[in-house]
């Protein structure tokens, strides 16, 4: 199964049909949430013009319009995607990054997918806003050593030693609700939220790009902008493959 732009992760287990989809994926569980927007969105676009926008499209522009909206950049989304009729919970477990990666770990998981260290490490500024649930930070906050320990500390008010895993904090404190390269200069100071957060500033390879980043906020910009138009373009469906669906939960 080619994993890319069609909205595979959008289709519902399916317990009739012995279908598993990637929502239940050990990376995505308990963390993609927003379904319900995509939901509203086509149930618009359905009854202005049926069957014409993907929710593959859908999901597209509204990354773009939400980093937007935010303050970030924006982009030219191309358009024209179809959905996928099936997902694969299987690649969902073994091709996206974890939380808990090394440098190594993720400049391989992205470079699989053909991006390079430096689009790898545009991408992970989408990490200035959103939340992580305190069971993937634990250990971070807990027992690494390359963390601001005033940060660590403040972080363990909502996130005990043992309990409360789902308990969330901001993946950049900073400045949580607003697209800007605060995750960066949060990165150079020690204090990424997660193991794979700091690991792109720990003495290796990455650290230049990212003190780049922290310093030059029009840089991360363009540089995200142009990573995400790559992501977009990831394994298309056009023409007659795929198909347009009507609910984005279900195949036709």
């Amino acid at each position: 199964v080619e994993q890319g732009c069609d909205a595979s992760v959008l289709l519902d287990d399916d317990d009739a049909s012995n279908f598993t989809g990637e929502k239940s994926a050990a990376p995505n569980a308990n963390s993609l949430r927003g379904f319900e927007v995509i939901d509203s969105i086509k149930s618009k676009l359905e009854s202005a013009c049926p069957g014409v926008v993907s929710c593959a499209d859908i999901l597209a522009v509204a990354a773009r319009d939400s980093v937007a909206t935010l303050g970030g950049p924006t982009w030219t989304v191309e358009l024209g995607r179809r959905d996928s009729t099936t997902a694969s919970f299987s690649n969902a477990n073994t091709d996206l990054a974890s939380p808990l990666m090394n440098l190594d770990e993720l400049i391989s998981v992205f470079s699989k997918k053909g991006f390079t260290e430096k689009e790898m490490v545009a991408l992970s500024g989408s990490h200035t806003t959103g939340k992580a649930r305190c069971l993937l930070f634990r250990n971070r906050i807990y027992n690494e050593t390359n963390i601001d320990s005033e940060f660590a500390k403040s972080i363990q008010s909502n996130c005990p030693s043992s309990g409360g895993g789902d308990n969330l904090s901001p993946l950049d404190d900073g400045s949580p609700v607003i697209f800007d390269n605060s995750y960066f200069k949060n990165l150079v100071n020690n204090k990424g939220l997660l193991h794979s957060d700091q690991a792109l500033f720990n003495g290796g390879s990455m650290d230049s790009q990212v003190a780049t980043y922290s310093e030059n906020p029009i840089t991360f910009y363009v540089d995200f902008a142009n990573a995400m138009v790559k992501m977009g373009n990831l394994s298309v469906l056009t023409g007659t493959d795929g198909e347009i669906r009507t609910n984005c939960r279900k195949v036709n």
